[in-house]
């Protein structure tokens, strides 16, 4: 072999060479960049701008459910940079994401804000960023989906509440047309005929009221609202109803306290569980009022000694029309809307009403709503009558039932 066909040999053998280095090169600066792509927790360049403008809650989380990037709408469901992520269920839709390289989509209930506040509704959408990194976003479907509901139930519950009185109605203008001749049975039947229309003229008002409530997406008056006012108010609007039953209203508790929400609303909740408690009360005994503030909580529970309410009706009474007593809310006029009404007002005003009953025992329903700080110019005064109240004689100790005197 002369040296031509050397160096031509040389020279093939230096490429296949340099081809085969090369190719290992590109291999392992290729594996290289997986791995570094695989265990990478670097969020992709634009998404954290994406995420500030987006009005759902929105969060990128790692294989230790650990948020690292968020949106300002995630806060309230304590999905705040740096926070782990508090729901089982959400933490396995995000590692199916992950697995499965595919969006996954989920419906939840997801704490937002602190308790009272009930669960949100919400639908989860989570999407695969990286072998460690994975999308949520949260769409918040409460108000649609009790809208939805609200209207779905309409039509069923009025329909077959209003076909009682307007029966009736009819019937008893029938009747005084057939007694036309007789003077006492036409002043009879008009005075049923006053009361079916009473009770159709309550239902109606108190049917819009619980529509609104359900339907606004936010309240017109919307304020600082003194507990002392509403309670005061609604003890008055029901002092004539309360003499004619023989029942004394007593009030006790804290003072100076304040939430946020419309006077009017709480007022007509608060008036709603004392017209309750004073119809279901016997002649002679009490019904309390009582406040106070509980770690960061305002409680304003209506107690009365009356005939109670079985454990069975105790998980439906907040129902729309639902009567644990048929037969005494006929008599009584109930409409069945009334502690709806309390429920969906106080859940506007982001909190609960628990209630605790004992047949023949009574009930004490208690409504339960974020305390806020007293405006600047109502600071003052409280203090100074805090300062009188103790060089006053000592007094009894309020009962413990939520500081009410029954």
């Amino acid at each position: 072999m002369d040296s031509t066909q050397l160096a031509l040999l040389a020279l093939l053998l230096g490429a296949v060479i340099g081809g085969s280095v090369s190719t290992g090169i590109v291999i392992a600066l290729r594996a290289r960049d997986r791995a570094q792509h695989e265990t990478s927790s670097a969020i992709p360049v634009g998404i954290g701008e994406v995420m500030q403008g987006m009005e759902d809650a929105a969060v990128v989380v790692d294989t230790s459910s650990t948020v690292l990037a968020a949106s300002t709408a995630a806060i309230p469901f304590h999905l705040g940079e740096g926070d782990v992520v508090p729901s089982d269920e959400l933490r396995a839709i995000a590692r199916r994401a992950r697995a499965e390289e595919a969006v996954i989509t989920a419906t939840l209930r997801l704490q937002r804000g602190a308790p009272p506040a009930e669960p949100r509704l919400v639908v989860v959408r989570a999407s695969r960023i990286s072998p460690r990194l994975t999308l949520l976003v949260l769409k918040d479907i409460t108000e649609r989906e009790r809208v939805e509901q609200m209207r779905r139930d309409f039509v069923a519950n009025t329909s077959h509440e209003l076909k009682t009185p307007v029966g009736a109605v009819s019937l008893l203008s029938e009747a005084i047309e057939s007694a036309a001749d007789d003077p006492d049975q036409v002043r009879h039947f008009a005075g049923r005929l006053q009361a079916e229309a009473a009770r159709l003229a309550l239902l109606t008002s108190r049917i819009m009221n619980l529509s609104r409530l359900q339907a606004a997406d936010e309240f017109t008056d919307e304020r600082e609202v003194a507990v002392d006012e509403v309670v005061a108010a609604a003890a008055d609007a029901h002092a004539i109803q309360a003499d004619a039953a023989g029942v004394r209203i007593d009030r006790g508790g804290d003072r100076g306290l304040y939430v946020r929400g419309d006077a009017q609303v709480l007022g007509e909740a608060i008036g709603n569980l004392v017209a309750n408690a004073i119809a279901y009360s016997p002649r002679g005994s009490h019904v309390g009022i009582g406040v106070k503030a509980v770690d960061g909580v305002v409680e304003i529970a209506v107690t009365d000694r009356g005939i109670g309410i079985s454990e069975a009706d105790q998980e439906r009474v907040f129902e729309r029309f639902y009567r644990a007593d048929q037969a005494r809310s006929r008599r009584t006029g109930g409409s069945g809307l009334g502690l709806a009404i309390v429920k969906h007002a106080v859940q506007r005003h982001g909190g609960e009403v628990r209630l605790w009953s004992r047949p023949g025992r009574g009930s004490t329903f208690t409504i339960r709503l974020p305390l806020i700080d007293p405006p600047a110019d109502q600071v003052a005064p409280p203090r100074r009558r805090a300062k009188r109240k103790k060089k006053a004689p000592a007094t009894p100790a309020a009962p413990p039932t939520n500081g009410a005197t029954v």
